[in-house]
């Protein structure tokens, strides 16, 4: 298991020094400032490059960009409309210049309008840390009463719906903005320019566009560009759904195993993989991850190590919050043995990406990072904190003592 680090560019307030004493091996980012559906030039990759490969004081840092996360695929290549083949042509050849700067795997995701969504980006834990929430009496408050989407009502039981009024009037002008902020964050790059108007119609281009049909679209874009990929010696990984069940009147596609086993099948080539997401995936209780990376390995090319709790196992929409890395919805301990398990296999098959690249995804903000302030659940100490504990199982479960080598 390689050991990465999200990084988001210069302005990120958790920098490569941070990294560094980290000791993370490698280095995921992208090309954030560039405009979705553009094509990204060697120049930019070169860039990107550089910076992560000098610390502040000029020193090298020993870093370099190995994961693309993510080569944003646009609106409209999701909904086949307007100049959704010439994004797709510029996705060709971004991942050219990819592959010339020595980048193997890039990370994608397949979410129509939120990347993400959290209802509280600071929630507070017992312990005076804070993490994000996704709270789905909130949301229904939010889809229903503040974004006050056509029908929104009626995608929820009666007594989420009756909750979420009365939780809706106990908010104030200020709560209610607070909210929607937070909903609107997972919009990407848009967190701070998207209007609640900009999110209505961006729904209601979605109006026709049901589950069959964005399989069906995801497929036609993965039957362009995998090809190219495995060409080119790319491996390629879809994101799940985060989190893993419908919002917004919006279809999901990538939220259970069957989801990934018919796009897998469907587009048959090694190019085309799976970013295994333990904290999207583990927001149902019904995805079993470990058994999900020994059925599917093989196809795994991108690792992200994090943990959920959910406040009722038994429903598949409820609520959670971003627990602990150890703690949480996922056994780590039987996770980490089964991505173990899978190298393994690969290096006795000869693979040459025998070792898979994960990083500690999101953490709790603790000590400094509660005044440090930077992205959203991905604070320095936090996922330091996730990355020992991690980095603590990998190396006991791969000791001779406990292998028998």
């Amino acid at each position: 298991m390689r050991q990465t680090w999200r990084w988001f560019g210069p302005k990120d307030l958790v920098g490569i020094d941070d990294m560094c004493q980290a000791g993370v091996e490698g280095v995921v980012s992208a090309l954030h400032h560039v405009a979705t559906g553009a094509v990204w030039t060697p120049e930019e990759i070169a860039t990107r490059q550089r910076q992560i490969a000098t610390m502040r004081d000029g020193a090298p840092s020993g870093l370099a960009w190995e994961v693309v996360e993510s080569l944003p695929v646009s609106e409209d290549i999701k909904k086949q409309q307007g100049d959704w083949r010439g994004h797709v042509e510029n996705w060709k050849t971004s991942m050219r210049h990819l592959s010339q700067a020595g980048i193997e795997v890039i990370c994608y995701n397949f979410m129509p309008v939120l990347d993400w969504t959290r209802t509280d980006l600071a929630w507070r834990r017992p312990t005076g840390a804070t993490c994000m929430r996704f709270d789905f009496i909130d949301f229904a408050a939010f889809d229903i009463h503040v974004l006050a989407r056509p029908g929104a009502a009626e995608d929820f039981p009666e007594a989420v719906v009756a909750e979420a009024a009365e939780r809706f009037a106990k908010m104030s002008d200020e709560d209610r903005a607070q909210l929607a902020g937070n909903v609107v964050f997972g919009l990407p790059g848009a967190a701070e320019s998207f209007t609640l108007e900009d999110v209505r119609a961006h729904l209601a281009q979605y109006d026709a566009i049901r589950e069959d049909r964005l399989r069906d679209n995801l497929i036609d874009f993965l039957s362009e560009v995998a090809p190219l990929a495995e060409d080119l010696g790319l491996r390629l990984c879809c994101h799940p759904d985060d989190p893993p069940f419908p919002l917004l009147g919006l279809a999901r596609i990538m939220s259970t195993e069957a989801d990934y086993g018919k796009v897998m099948q469907a587009v048959d080539l090694n190019a085309n993989g799976i970013t295994l997401c333990t904290g999207s995936l583990g927001a149902r209780a019904d995805n079993d991850l470990p058994g999900m990376m020994t059925r599917m390995g093989d196809r795994v090319h991108f690792l992200h190590l994090r943990n959920v709790s959910l406040d009722d196992p038994s429903q598949i929409r409820g609520s959670f919050f971003e627990d602990e890395h150890l703690a949480g919805q996922t056994d780590m301990v039987a996770m980490i043995a089964a991505i173990l398990g899978e190298e393994r296999k690969r290096r006795a098959a000869g693979r040459a990406d025998w070792s898979i690249p994960m990083r500690p995804d999101h953490g709790q903000d603790i000590l400094d990072d509660l005044t440090r302030r930077a992205q959203p659940g991905y604070p320095a100490i936090g996922r330091l904190k996730g990355l020992a504990e991690l980095r603590g199982i990998m190396t006991a479960l791969d000791h001779p003592l406990v292998t028998g080598a």
